[in-house]
């Protein structure tokens, strides 16, 4: 791997690891500040309606705001690897116009459902329920895309499709875990719910993948069981099963206790998801590093020149910190529980 490195002491060689992290990074926060949201979406149609608009307020202040992460992360892509972004864009088009229509549907039917007649109010919901469903399955393929170097044979694309749905039960588990937090009563004890069952789909995807994905990338088998590296990795498959189990027992004993008005815990499942996803984000970057397209593209054959880096990095340091300060603030502000939404 350290051969087609160039020089980390020059620009060149460390401003693309620079880069990288923070675009990675800014994924991780897009995959979990509006992957919650998105669970949210994905369990309304499994709501009643007075829930509903309870459920929208939970993500009402932050939703909107959480894709901003995505923005950054994809424009860092633009920018900073050029040759990359016109590969991965062109590769995945049909899966990225999905997601778009997926958020453009969301968007649209946040603001339409508390604006139309009474009657008109479950087709809204339906649609952000539609549009979240899509966004979220459409970001699952394209990582089995990523994972896999865009191959297009028949079990690749199972493959793909099978993230897809592993990533839409993720984000509903996650959604559920952000409703247990910010609800209270029936809907919080319908979330605990909700999130055991999101639970076992998420551990069977999560074990499906991890079996599946060296066998469909002979580069990614060779990086995870090739001694010592066996060895070294072993920590993070069983942290990962360890917090699975966290979040089962944290399931098992929250109705008992907010039933009688008891929040203690009430964190733990949305925490120890977050945790999941931290793992399954480490175990993805050492599969793929130092490769934008496996097999095809390194971070070094994709990067601008270093002083169009240089001009980028220092418009990253001054961005990057307001846009951490309003998210740190927004969610200070708007913290508390959830009552249904009013205009």
């Amino acid at each position: 791997m350290l051969d087609l490195a160039p020089d980390l002491s020059q620009a060149a060689g460390w401003m693309p690891i620079v880069f990288l992290v923070v675009m990675g990074l800014a994924m991780l926060a897009y995959v979990i500040l509006d992957g919650y949201d998105l669970g949210v979406g994905v369990l309304m149609h499994r709501a009643s309606e007075d829930d509903k608009d309870t459920m929208i307020a939970s993500i009402g202040p932050f939703w909107d705001a959480n894709e901003t992460w995505l923005v950054l992360g994809v424009g860092i892509l633009l920018t900073v690897f050029p040759l990359a972004h016109g590969v991965i864009l062109g590769a995945l088009y049909l899966p990225v116009a999905l997601m778009l229509i997926g958020l453009m549907l969301r968007g649209v039917a946040f603001d339409f459902r508390v604006k139309v007649h009474a009657a008109r109010k479950p087709l809204w919901n339906r649609l952000f329920y539609a549009g979240s469903l899509l966004a979220g399955w459409s970001q699952g393929y394209m990582l089995g895309s990523l994972i896999t170097g865009f191959a297009s044979n028949g079990w690749i694309l199972v493959f793909n499709a099978v993230i897809g749905l592993a990533l839409v039960a993720a984000y509903s588990l996650i959604g559920a875990g952000w409703l247990i937090i910010k609800t209270e009563g029936a809907l919080q004890l319908q979330a605990v719910r909700w999130a055991r069952t999101s639970l076992w789909f998420v551990m069977a995807g999560v074990a499906a993948i991890s079996i599946a994905t060296p066998l469909v990338s002979p580069r990614i088998f060779e990086k995870w069981f090739a001694f010592p590296n066996l060895v070294l990795l072993l920590p993070i498959p069983a942290a990962t099963a360890v917090l699975f189990w966290v979040i089962h027992r944290s399931l098992q004993r929250l109705p008992t206790r907010l039933a009688q008005g008891n929040e203690y815990g009430a964190w733990v499942p949305f925490g120890a998801t977050v945790g999941v996803f931290l793992l399954a984000f480490y175990g993805l970057a050492y599969s793929l590093f130092p490769w934008l397209v496996m097999d095809q593209i390194t971070i070094w054959q994709a990067a601008s020149a270093p002083e169009a880096m240089g001009v980028i990095l220092a418009g990253a340091a001054v961005v990057l910190p307001m846009i951490v300060g309003y998210t740190v603030f927004s969610y200070r502000v708007f913290w508390g529980k959830s009552t249904a939404l009013k205009y």
